[in-house]
């Protein structure tokens, strides 16, 4: 008995530690492009507008390709969709220092971003077959992964990888592909194979496209996208709009601290995780919080901005780490993948729209703090969303 159950915790431990990997590698590809953006912008010759479409890929696409991945995951299981998806994100990322112009940058940048959203519904969907005891615990992990993939590059890439590559931005970019590569090869070795795997007993999931009917898809989508616009609106804006009010020296300051914000959240909820699944008001809170901190970071520019932005970062992280939980709790595990297809398909969908919502308020307006009303309006989209889930008995 001891050692089956040193076996069943040593099983636990290395798939918290494969779900951690595969976090880190849906964003390390993405966020090792701005520390060397100045780099291609100079040498493509790029304008402001080829930079912004650059950086603006990525989330676009997280939309269109969702549903690519509940339909692979469907068709060859956890595993091979999970290798297929970290394999197009290294290769997309390795073509983009090949680059010779700035339209084969774009289209590599395509192909890793959509080897990113193809992952996208397949970790709730690991979270649930790899460690369905521990789904809050499991989500809050590679959740850590994600974030900490956000920042080894932004820490990294300048004063590490780029002496190491004799400064060069494609060379960096092959490096942080070759890290995805490496953790690709690892979950091909050790990743479980499921009772859903086809690898294992030759099962075909049939069942990928979400159900659009579903009010659960359309509740977890809205609440995604309130939590993503949140986040994807004050980084866009925040930077222009301290510049707007004569603040450009706060700009990297309140970036790194919405940014870093993030980590404190996902570290205090892998400890507690297992508390606030399916609380309704955590989702509140944050959403009061997060209205509060969009208000501080329009009304106070000055000092405050620094706390208001990394209050703002902590309090989207949480409800984003515990929002993932969701559909591994609430659904049966041949429908995880679609439905978090489904929920992501209308959340990115949504939050570009809201972005899009907030440059033309300002553009409109002429008055730089309209951008963020869409933002406050997804926050208090984060206080209402909760209660009609617990109408529903999808949230306690």
């Amino acid at each position: 008995m001891a050692a089956t159950g040193r076996a069943d915790a040593g099983r636990q431990w290395a798939a918290l530690i494969l779900l951690w990997l595969a976090g880190n590698a849906l964003r390390l590809t993405i966020l090792a492009v701005p520390p060397v953006i100045a780099s291609i912008r100079d040498e493509f010759g790029l304008n402001a507008t080829a930079v912004g479409l650059l950086g603006s890929i990525a989330p676009a696409l997280f939309a269109v390709a969702a549903l690519a991945g509940s339909l692979i995951v469907a068709r060859l299981g956890v595993r091979v969709a999970l290798v297929g998806g970290l394999a197009l994100v290294a290769v997309g990322s390795a073509l983009r220092g090949l680059s010779g112009n700035f339209a084969v940058l774009l289209a590599t940048t395509i192909v890793m971003s959509i080897g990113v959203a193809i992952m996208q519904p397949i970790m709730p969907t690991a979270v649930r077959q790899w460690l369905p005891e521990k789904i809050a615990l499991a989500t809050a992990v590679y959740t850590n992964g994600l974030l900490a993939g956000e920042v080894f590059p932004v820490l990294l890439t300048i004063p590490v990888v780029l002496p190491l590559v004799g400064g060069s931005w494609r060379a960096s970019l092959v490096v942080w592909s070759l890290v995805v590569a490496l953790i690709a090869l690892v979950v091909c070795a050790c990743a479980p194979r499921s009772a859903h795997d086809p690898t294992s007993d030759g099962a075909r999931l049939q069942r990928w496209i979400p159900d659009w009917r579903s009010g659960l898809v359309w509740r977890l989508g809205l609440m995604f996208c309130c939590v993503n616009a949140i986040y994807f609106g004050t980084n866009t804006f925040l930077p222009i709009y301290l510049k707007s009010a004569g603040r450009p020296d706060l700009i990297g300051g309140a970036l790194t601290a919405l940014n870093f914000g993030q980590i404190p959240a996902s570290l205090l909820l892998l400890m507690v995780a297992r508390r606030f699944e399916r609380k309704a008001w955590l989702y509140v809170a944050s959403g009061m919080l997060s209205l509060i901190c969009v208000a501080g970071l329009v009304l106070q520019v000055g000092p405050a901005t620094i706390v208001w932005a990394a209050l703002l970062g902590f309090s989207d992280a949480g409800a984003l780490i515990v929002g993932l939980t969701l559909p591994p709790l609430l659904c049966r595990a041949e429908d995880v993948a679609r439905t978090a297809a489904g929920a992501f398909t209308i959340s990115y969908g949504g939050a570009f729209a809201i972005a899009v919502a907030s440059g033309a308020a300002w553009d409109l307006s002429a008055i730089p703090a309209l951008a963020f009303a869409p933002v406050a309006l997804c926050a208090l989209g984060l206080m209402v969303i909760p209660g009609l889930m617990r109408a529903k008995h999808e949230l306690r």
